[in-house]
């Protein structure tokens, strides 16, 4: 059968092109999480960026397989070892797991201290891409992320290659300098080659933000020239754990199909995944089904992730797939090739900048299951808003000093994202997925998600079910705006 063929195939290639951060556990056909429990070790690794050895943070399994695969219908039951010398917590980033389960620290649960660990045991209900990252001060900045794959039995039986790719940001300094830089400079302006602000002039055609007599609250009050992408500049981008220069190959079968599972880690970094000569069809955002779309590029936010399904030729080759730093020309990748694809060598910088990434593709995406027809019960806007000092607050607070979002068990709930900063975030909900149903005041029936982008001066919408009860984080994913204040919580009430 040809589906017994594809997997001799990749059983033969595997060694070649998926040893980075892929594992033996996220090849379909091969083992999923079984009922007993599965040890996570949270420890350091040595990796190389261009020639230099960094020690970074790594969630690991005992055969050194990094990141979890796991099948829908079965439970969660993991095991989470901390071998550092400091505290640390793991969020389960696309999970909905019972709000005590959810890794938050002094939220959900307790950091777990060095030397400790914490169970995990709860439901998986549904199958898609996620990951997994610290929650825990500024480790996620040291690659303390994985991949956490969830899939049904119909795409475990598949004639379908899976490629699982996370992309991150890196840079060789202390992220708590970083910030401390940030908190020092006057909103971000830094030394050269420190931080920066990365100034550009939006479009407000394609990535939502407010024009002159558009629908919104306040002045949108930012003006599009005002607006800028960048608050961090980095040492290199990486694609599971690797540059251009020595990127990580995957071995295909010719008119192969293979299906990306792409996960955007970053944490202060959007980018536009560019497939080069390929075409292929979005299956998914936030590992959420949709109606499929044709493109060869595609926004991809801080914390979002894309399933997208290709064919590929029936000749020999070798094809690149970029993501490119929004408003940079600098670019990371990998590679998929046939056993007889030449390899060849790729600049790490793209010929023209990238346009910033906005809405232009939010507008067009439709839920292939979403929420039923229902007036919203609840509305809460949470404006979006900075002071001197690098301060970042979401309606004039700091999470700490925050007042709680309430809702209530069985309520249909709109949010309503306000952004008067000069910058886009990309707002994540914990224990949830919402669907977005408008923006800019336009309402629409868009895609069922867990992580949307804010642009500057824009306005968001999204509505959810809540169905989950509990505390539950609402924040800026962009690392460094989460600590300086950008968080606040929903929270149940009887």
């Amino acid at each position: 059968m040809r589906n017994l063929s594809r997997r001799q195939f990749l059983a033969s290639t595997a060694a070649a092109g998926t040893a980075a951060l892929v594992p033996s556990l996220l090849v379909p056909g091969r083992p999923t999480l079984a009922a007993a429990i599965t040890t996570v070790s949270v420890g350091t690794r040595t990796i190389e960026v261009n020639g230099r050895p960094a020690t970074v943070f790594g969630l690991t399994q005992p055969g050194g397989s990094h990141g979890l695969s796991a099948q829908a219908g079965q439970r969660f039951r993991v095991k989470l070892e901390n071998q550092l010398d400091q505290e640390t917590l793991i969020h389960w980033h696309g999970l909905t797991p019972p709000w005590q389960q959810d890794g938050v620290p002094n939220l959900s649960e307790p950091s777990i201290g060095s030397g400790s660990s914490h169970d995990y045991d709860f439901p998986l209900e549904r199958s898609g891409t996620n990951w997994m990252h610290s929650h825990h001060g500024l480790q996620e900045q040291r690659l303390m992320a994985a991949p956490l794959i969830i899939r049904d039995s119909a795409e475990a039986s598949a004639d379908v290659q899976e490629v699982v790719v996370l992309f991150h940001d890196f840079t060789f300094r202390d992220p708590a300098e970083i910030l401390a830089g940030l908190q020092g400079s006057a909103h971000g302006a830094m030394p050269q080659g420190s931080v920066g602000q990365g100034s550009m002039e939006h479009g407000t055609a394609d990535h939502g933000a407010m024009r002159p007599g558009a629908t919104g609250q306040g002045s949108a009050a930012i003006a599009a020239s005002a607006a800028h992408l960048r608050d961090v500049e980095y040492d290199a981008f990486l694609a599971n754990d690797r540059t251009l220069r020595d990127p990580q190959v995957f071995r295909v079968e010719r008119a192969g199909r293979v299906r990306l599972r792409l996960i955007n880690g970053a944490t202060a970094t959007n980018f536009w995944i560019d497939l080069s000569g390929l075409e292929g069809r979005l299956v998914a955002v936030d590992g959420m089904p949709i109606e499929p779309l044709i493109g060869r590029r595609f926004e991809f936010a801080i914390a979002q992730r894309l399933d997208i399904v290709l064919d590929l030729p029936r000749g020999e080759g070798a094809w690149p797939v970029f993501a490119i730093r929004e408003g940079d020309r600098a670019r990371t990748g990998f590679f998929l090739a046939t056993r007889g694809g030449t390899i060849s060598k790729i600049s790490p910088e793209v010929g023209e900048p990238a346009a910033p990434v906005g809405l232009a593709l939010e507008r067009r995406l439709k839920a292939s299951h979403p929420l039923p027809d229902r007036r919203a019960d609840r509305r809460h806007t949470i404006t979006i808003t900075e002071a001197p000092g690098y301060v970042w607050m979401l309606n004039g607070a700091v999470h700490g000093a925050h007042v709680p979002l309430e809702v209530r068990e069985g309520e249909r709930v709109e949010l309503t994202f306000v952004d008067r900063t000069s910058m886009a975030h990309p707002m994540h909900l914990h224990g949830h997925h919402f669907q977005v149903v408008g923006v800019n005041g336009e309402r629409l029936s868009g895609a069922m998600r867990d992580t949307v982008l804010v642009p500057a001066g824009g306005r968001v919408t999204v509505a959810f079910d809540a169905v989950n009860p509990g505390k539950w984080a609402l924040h800026c994913h962009h690392l460094y705006h989460m600590a300086a204040g950008m968080m606040t919580t929903v929270e149940y009430r009887l």
